[in-house]
């Protein structure tokens, strides 16, 4: 679902957000910590660690109000094009600087919504060691409050049917962050201040993500 400007919709989102509830609560047993972190209303952005395939969704099951992904064009194959497009989910080039994915997503926060993030560009260690610079512009550019987020246990075991996902009913913890400004308050948008920010960002998270790991365990 677009608005008449091209922009996922809310509405879309939406939906998405109860099909991620049915399946990561049906599926799994996640635990949320801090969702009462995530402003109720307004643009904001989470910057989730990716450390495996259930991730986002997971994210959009828990999360407090509906989130736009922005997810890597390689999973928009086949019917999942016009589903994930359908949920509100925005399709990105990782391999070139994708103006439409800017677009869209500035589109979200510019309409007061909830743009998803994995800061790290791709699936990995999840412990947020290396930063792409989009977070920091979206950031930036768009003046909206970052909400780290950890999700753990996720790649702790894996399924017997398939190392693609944790086993089904086990414990996965979401734990969400305060949130900040990346920016300086300057309201500069030049390279130097991209990279102060991708800076101060990483902190953050990564300071974050040590507490997520203290507080349950792992």
């Amino acid at each position: 679902m677009t608005d008449s400007g091209g922009a996922p919709s809310a509405a879309g989102a939406a939906v998405g957000r109860r099909i991620g509830i049915g399946l990561m609560y049906g599926l799994w047993r996640p635990r949320v910590l801090g969702a009462w972190r995530v402003p109720s209303v307004g643009p904001v952005i989470l910057a989730v660690n990716h450390s495996h395939g259930i991730d986002g969704p997971m994210l959009m099951g828990t999360a407090p109000r509906p989130v736009h992904f922005l997810i890597k064009k390689e999973a928009f194959v086949g019917p999942l094009d016009p589903f994930l497009r359908g949920i509100g989910q925005l399709k990105v080039d990782r391999h070139t600087v994708d103006r439409k994915a800017i677009t869209d997503a500035l589109g979200v926060l510019e309409q007061g919504g909830a743009l998803g993030i994995f800061p790290e560009g791709t699936r990995g260690e999840g412990d947020f060691a290396s930063l792409r610079a989009g977070l920091a512009y979206f950031a930036v550019r768009s003046g909206a409050p970052v909400v780290p987020v950890a999700v753990l246990g996720s790649k702790e075991r894996h399924s017997r049917l398939t190392p693609a996902v944790p086993p089904l009913r086990s414990r996965v913890d979401v734990v969400f962050g305060d949130a900040f400004q990346a920016g300086d308050s300057s309201g500069r948008r030049t390279r130097k201040a991209l990279d102060e920010a991708t800076v101060r960002i990483q902190e953050r998270l990564t300071a974050h993500l040590a507490e997520a790991r203290r507080l349950t365990g792992r």
